[in-house]
């Protein structure tokens, strides 16, 4: 099963975007940053920001494109939240698709907290939905029957709840050609519940049995976030740390401690740290120089 038509191809509308990630639209008609010199014709513009910390340049970036577009308009899940709609390749790259918005958890750390609203199953093989698992089994087996019918590998980087996880989901979920999926432990709290899940997932090596570990929460220790990142690797999973940013703001943390938390986003490094490789130097410094 292909991806419907493009969104790109539907319409005039110019996106614009404050910074690059790996999910933003790489078409004729997404633009990163300022206009260019030679920009294409366009009914409106639309500037959208996912991170609140971008709001303030969003809005600048508007003003710019507004000297030569009539119609600009800024938006965006840290403006207005996520909306009660999903277009494929408007706001994300082709192949993410999106089947729900919300979440049943009301984690302290996370900006979303909402109930679960299901949305029509668009064809994609990058599922970005909040928590799938808690979209309830009718939903979870369409998506999984249109998952089945993919082409390309498919990856959940918007997490899988390993409370939810059942051996039912896990056997959908060897049915199907994974690249990647994450699951999450943002506290020791949630270690239990992760080696319940990674142990129903033991048919897929550990380079795709990802796992983001929050550091730095509510001024929790970074030294327990880097054993809790040994724990996830313990388990059988692949840690990949976030460092956490406020609702509304953002913490601007010192380059030793992104160099530190880079040891466990990256997975030559990790399995250096963790002896499966050998460690390299320049990029592996005695640990006393990070902090």
């Amino acid at each position: 099963m292909t991806a419907p038509q493009p969104y790109y191809d539907r319409d005039g509308i110019l996106r614009v975007f404050p910074r690059r990630t790996s999910m933003t639209p790489d078409d004729d008609m997404a633009f990163v940053g300022p206009p260019p010199m030679i920009r294409p014709d366009a009914i409106e513009i639309h500037v959208s920001v996912a991170f609140s910390w971008d709001v303030a340049y969003a809005y600048e970036l508007a003003e710019t494109w507004s000297q030569y577009y009539p119609v600009v308009k800024v938006g965006g899940p840290a403006i207005d939240g996520e909306g009660d709609e999903f277009v494929p390749g408007r706001y994300l790259r082709e192949g993410v698709t999106i089947t729900s918005r919300g979440c049943v958890r009301h984690c302290p750390w996370c900006i979303v907290n909402d109930r679960i609203r299901l949305l029509p199953i668009v064809p994609g093989w990058i599922i970005q939905d909040n928590n799938l698992l808690a979209t309830g089994p009718a939903h979870l087996h369409a998506v999984f029957d249109m998952l089945r019918q993919e082409e390309k590998a498919i990856s959940f980087p918007g997490g899988l709840d390993a409370r939810l996880l059942r051996p039912w989901m896990a056997e959908e979920l060897r049915q199907l050609r994974i690249k990647q999926l994450f699951l999450a432990a943002d506290s020791d709290a949630a270690l239990p519940d992760l080696r319940r899940a990674l142990d129903l997932l033991t048919f897929l090596p550990r380079d795709k049995k990802r796992c983001y570990v929050l550091w730095g929460f509510d001024n929790e220790p970074i030294e327990v976030g880097e054993t809790r990142c040994r724990s996830v690797w313990d388990a059988g999973g692949l840690p990949f740390v976030q460092l956490y940013q406020p609702i509304g703001g953002r913490v601007d943390y010192p380059a030793s401690l992104r160099a530190r938390a880079r040891l466990w986003q990256r997975p030559a490094l990790t399995k250096a740290i963790m002896g499966e490789r050998p460690a390299v130097a320049l990029e592996y410094p005695p640990q006393g120089t990070l902090l």
